[in-house]
């Protein structure tokens, strides 16, 4: 006999945890703070049946959550926020509250009890928190460097130039802080360290590029090709009707994930020796520049997820 499971989703916001138990049909609101976090566990461990508990991902208000009620036994997944907005509209439901949306996320885990993302262990997390905060800084000197070549041509450049100088050097300093991190996170865990020795060893993946894939992307190795495609985003997405072809266009995925990939296929495309000429022949064929940067890309994921699955570094005669 199959055990009874008490399905219970979650939407959780800054301040409140909202709740809808399926079972009991029993709605509820937590403060989202410590003390409403063990409220909420005294609650579900006086339910007489087992408990699987979804939230979507919001932006990490719920990594606190999530992370005591994994410590304390509990079963807990984190949900793509764009699953519940398609199970929602194949419901017919366009009004949003926190009590729907909990209702939503409990009815979703109903339909597809196999999704969500299981918590990543501590390394993990932190590895995702430098990888972000990383790209948060080199965004921060993008915008810098735009804001000083606006200033150079409206002839006001000199003015702020120690200013701009400073400015840089500080956020130059900071992203080499964090990539210091990034490998020491890396080099305490042997099979980070294993997995980050594979990856590199593709031309055109580095230190940032790795920690990306070890980070955002825990299942990679444990894939097809296709679903390591599809996960980043990266797969062509058909568009048919009949006699008609659509054009082919990418969408979904890990959008931070598929940002790192076009900085590593730039890379790959210039010094990879299979995916050189594949950007040559696609080049010469007059195919635009961001759908070869696409295929490098989309071919280098691949290749990640083989290397990762077979657990041998990457050589030259070998085919993504």
């Amino acid at each position: 006999m199959i055990p009874a499971t008490a399905v219970i989703g979650i939407d959780v916001s800054r301040d409140w945890l909202d709740g809808f138990c399926v079972s009991s049909g029993q709605h509820f609101r937590l403060p989202n703070t410590a003390e409403g976090h063990v409220q909420l566990l005294a609650w579900i461990q006086q339910l007489p049946d087992a408990v699987r508990i979804g939230f979507e991902a919001t932006g990490g208000q719920e990594w606190a959550l999530w992370a005591y009620l994994v410590a304390a036994g509990i079963e807990a997944v984190q949900l793509a926020p764009a699953q519940i907005k398609a199970f929602a509209r194949s419901r017919g439901t366009r009004a949003k509250t926190d009590r729907i949306d909990a209702v939503l996320v409990a009815g979703f885990m109903q339909f597809r009890p196999e999704a969500g993302r299981i918590l990543p262990h501590e390394n993990l997390r932190i590895l995702r928190a430098l990888t972000t905060r990383r790209a948060q800084i080199v965004d921060m000197r993008k915008r810098l460097a735009a804001q000083i070549c606006a200033r150079e041509k409206q002839g006001v450049a000199d003015d702020l130039q120690e200013l701009d100088s400073t400015l840089k050097a500080v956020l130059d300093g900071q992203i080499s802080e964090i990539e210091q991190r990034i490998e020491r996170v890396i080099t305490q865990e042997e099979s980070l360290a294993k997995k980050a020795r594979l990856l590199r060893s593709i031309p055109g993946i580095g230190l940032v590029s790795a920690a990306m894939l070890i980070a955002e992307m825990p299942e990679l190795g444990r894939m097809t090709a296709g679903e390591a495609a599809a996960m980043t985003g990266l797969a062509p997405v058909s568009h048919d009707s009949g006699t008609k072809r659509g054009r082919r266009t990418i969408a979904g995925g890990r959008r931070s994930l598929r940002h790192v990939l076009f900085q590593a296929a730039l890379a790959a495309a210039c010094h990879n020796p299979l995916l050189k000429p594949l950007a040559k022949r696609m080049k010469e064929s007059g195919k635009p520049h961001k759908l070869i940067i696409i295929a490098v890309a989309r071919r280098l994921v691949v290749t990640a997820n083989a290397v990762l699955k077979t657990a041998a570094p990457w050589q030259t005669g070998k085919a993504a």
